[in-house]
């Protein structure tokens, strides 16, 4: 576990690690992006994040990273994967233990960076990591950039989330994919995912269908023609709500150049 008192020990690395990612410039947009709510986007906020990831939600993210590297066959791939709203950076952590990708922290809330690099570097993977502050909504990178695009537990607070998704699939390369959700991996195991829901309590009583009907619009308005709905339900789980995940894919052929028109109406 990393104190929060101790985060001031590893600032001067985040700010070197950010200013060299600013100075390299390769993978920015020239989009301006927004800058941080003081009021919304808090240490505050950022603590209680932290905790969680180490506290109710820790036992997500090891069978999460396992079942996106398994799914997407990242075990030997290398390039660049973000992680959109990854907060304290817990899933990133898991994932290069697995994969060989560089991973990006992309995050509308600084305060989790300082967090965010110095568990990085007691996990020895300071030199696989990176982070960037952007909204969802104007991602700071240039288009066909990403090899993978993963999120959990964020599109629901996206305002805009036609215009949300279509940044991520500008920002896909051609061929690469996305998995954007909120909940459980299906090979979470059910005792467990009981016991997260039972803490949770009445907030995540959100309705899965409801949800799954919102993917499949974005999906549609944006003419995003290779997706899948993700239901996990594994044998037991009755009752107990695992989430909700929508997998797609960016066209490698003509067809996204009309994606891509639909996407930039979808931005406007």
């Amino acid at each position: 576990m990393v104190p929060w008192d101790n985060i001031q020990l590893s600032r001067r690395f985040c700010i070197i690690a950010l200013t060299l990612l600013f100075i390299g410039g390769c993978c920015f947009s020239s989009k301006p992006s927004v800058s941080p709510s003081d009021e919304k986007y808090t240490r505050q906020n950022g603590l209680g994040m932290i905790k969680a990831s180490r506290g109710v939600l820790e036992p997500v993210y090891a069978p999460l990273a396992e079942q996106i590297v398994a799914d997407f066959n990242l075990d030997k791939k290398t390039g660049v994967g973000i992680d959109l709203g990854s907060g304290p950076g817990t899933l990133i952590i898991e994932l290069c233990k697995r994969t060989k990708l560089h991973w990006i922290n992309a995050d509308i809330n600084p305060h989790f960076f300082a967090y965010f690099f110095r568990s990085a570097e007691e996990h020895g993977f300071g030199h696989r990591v990176s982070a960037v502050f952007t909204d969802a909504h104007s991602l700071a990178f240039r288009d066909n950039y990403a090899d993978i695009i993963i999120s959990r537990g964020s599109f629901h607070f996206w305002k805009d989330k036609v215009k949300a998704f279509g940044e991520i699939y500008r920002v896909l390369k051609p061929g690469a994919a996305a998995y954007i959700g909120r909940g459980f991996p299906e090979n979470l195991p059910v005792g467990i995912a009981k016991k997260i829901r039972a803490q949770q309590g009445k907030k995540m009583n959100y309705d899965v269908e409801e949800t799954a009907n919102e993917l499949r619009q974005i999906m549609i308005d944006l003419g995003i023609k290779n997706y899948y709905i993700h239901k996990p339900k594994p044998a037991g789980s009755e009752g107990v709500n695992y989430g909700i995940w929508v997998e797609f894919h960016k066209s490698e052929d003509k067809d996204k150049e009309s994606q891509q028109e639909n996407i930039s109406n979808a931005r406007e």
